[in-house]
């Protein structure tokens, strides 16, 4: 990607991101496109993600639903959008009739809410949809996600019961707390290998979406293969002024 005179403040961070991506897979001897990069854009207006994609970027991500379908007719129909945030049931017909270009949900973290979405999908009769089981790492009550223990009996439920969703694989937020992620990081790679032995299928097979814009570098030499990066690529959130 060429840089250019006339780049903005965003372009320059994307290209700085996918140069510290490179060095992060070189020094774990991985190559760098195996590793996503998602431009996480919440609270950002449409001008700032159309001047990343300008810059060359087709993944992005979202975290609410009301934001991803106002912004997704706003933009070109050749971006590939992730919903990264906490879905609710009642919200799964207007994100999947709302951004046809969705190709992953990455935080699917019960039955109901895969049954939801695999419901849907064939109602609408939009072709299958990318899943990650989403697994809380850290402990924490505040964060979502199936407890580690409880991650294969909810991938299998998956790809056994839901034949409008294709499982891709494992997200965990972790914890802020940088020195304890790796520990978030170990979890979710001891929990990827079980899924891989239980199901016959490779490592490369499985995703694991893990690392934000503190700790991606160290997630992509623990074997991330998807970052979800916001503040370091858009600058930091504009949250509304409470009135």
């Amino acid at each position: 990607m060429a840089a250019s005179a006339m780049d903005g403040v965003a372009a320059t961070a994307l290209r700085s991101v996918l140069h510290r991506v490179r060095q992060a897979a070189e020094r774990s001897s991985r190559s760098s496109d195996r590793i996503r990069v998602l431009a996480v854009s919440k609270t950002k207006p449409v001008s700032l993600l159309r001047e990343v994609y300008d810059a060359g970027h087709r993944s992005f991500g979202e975290n609410y639903v009301q934001e991803i379908v106002e912004k997704a007719p706003q933009l070109p129909e050749d971006i590939e959008w992730h919903f990264i945030g906490n879905l609710q049931s009642n919200k799964v017909k207007p994100l999947l009739t709302g951004v046809p270009n969705l190709v992953m949900v990455e935080t699917v973290d019960d039955e109901k809410i895969a049954n939801n979405l695999d419901r849907v999908i064939g109602n609408i009769g939009r072709k299958p949809l990318k899943v990650l089981v989403q697994v809380n790492t850290s402990g924490e009550t505040s964060k979502f996600g199936v407890d580690p223990d409880g991650c294969l009996e909810l991938v299998k439920h998956v790809t056994s019961n839901c034949p409008n969703l294709e499982f891709c694989g494992l997200m965990t937020i972790g914890m802020p707390d940088y020195t304890s992620t790796p520990e978030n990081f170990k979890t979710l790679a001891k929990c990827r290998t079980e899924v891989c032995n239980a199901l016959g299928i490779s490592e490369e097979q499985c995703e694991l979406s893990m690392g934000m814009s503190g700790d991606f570098e160290l997630a992509i030499e623990m074997g991330s293969t998807n970052v979800r990066i916001g503040s370091t690529i858009f600058g930091a959130r504009e949250y509304p002024k409470k009135q």
